[in-house]
């Protein structure tokens, strides 16, 4: 537990200032894709996506988590990543339109990476030694936040990618008293119900199996699956800190 709250201290002291201008350029690119949206503005967001998950990987991951013993997964994680949305720049697979659904879930997931640092603050940790707007959940429901909003085509790989990336760190608010990661966990699971149901509805002029009606059914059933373990590791966990 030291190792890894001792690499996100030196991480947050070394790169404060970066993180700021990571920050600056996402708020700046978001609004700019809602309110005057382009095709240099979706090409920039992409570039800046692929840009954060390689800082994620290279310097997060592999330059200050190197202590961690699972760092160089990680790399190779964020780093694939990385790499499908340079494809995806390179090809314009996701085009950043707007379906005007689920604007309230993409809205409080885009506000999450600023609630982490809060959290952190809430129960008694302080800088360096906390969570921060560009680690890897928050850039994880950033991304989710952002590709629900524009949820008309988006590649179905890097959220699924992030969906198993924030039911994984389930894991670590046990390991690394990290319970900010519930965060993530429980706002990933209403933005998976409705990236699947949007992505196989889609496909219902098909002659697909089962129906439309009972995919609905079955991922509500899955969704709720997951809530009831997220719930019961969240009581698990407040047990553990009474």
């Amino acid at each position: 537990m030291n190792i890894f709250w001792n690499t996100i201290a030196n991480y947050n002291l070394a790169t404060w200032i970066y993180q700021i201008i990571f920050i600056t350029i996402g708020i700046l690119l978001t609004l700019l894709l809602i309110y005057k949206p382009s095709r240099i503005i979706k090409t920039g967001m992409k570039i800046y996506l692929t840009t954060t998950y390689l800082w994620i990987s290279l310097i997060y991951y592999y330059i200050f988590c190197a202590e961690r013993s699972y760092n160089i997964a990680m790399v190779l994680y964020w780093g694939i990543m990385a790499i499908i949305w340079l494809w995806d720049t390179i090809s314009g697979y996701t085009t950043f339109e707007s379906t005007g659904k689920h604007r309230l879930l993409s809205i409080i997931l885009l506000i999450l990476p600023f609630i982490y640092p809060i959290f952190s603050l809430a129960r008694g940790m302080s800088f360096p030694a906390m969570t921060s707007p560009v680690m890897p959940c928050s850039v994880a429901v950033f991304t989710l936040g952002l590709m629900l909003m524009f949820s008309r085509k988006i590649n179905m790989f890097i959220v699924l990618f992030l969906c198993h990336w924030s039911f994984i760190g389930v894991s670590k608010t046990y390991s690394f008293d990290i319970p900010e990661d519930f965060l993530l966990s429980g706002a990933t699971i209403p933005a998976l119900y409705f990236f699947l149901k949007d992505f196989f509805l889609k496909q219902s002029s098909s002659d697909i199996k089962p129906q439309g009606k009972y995919i609905n059914l079955l991922l509500l059933l899955v969704c709720s699956i997951l809530a009831t373990a997220l719930i019961v590791a969240l009581g698990m966990e407040i047990k553990l800190n009474q």
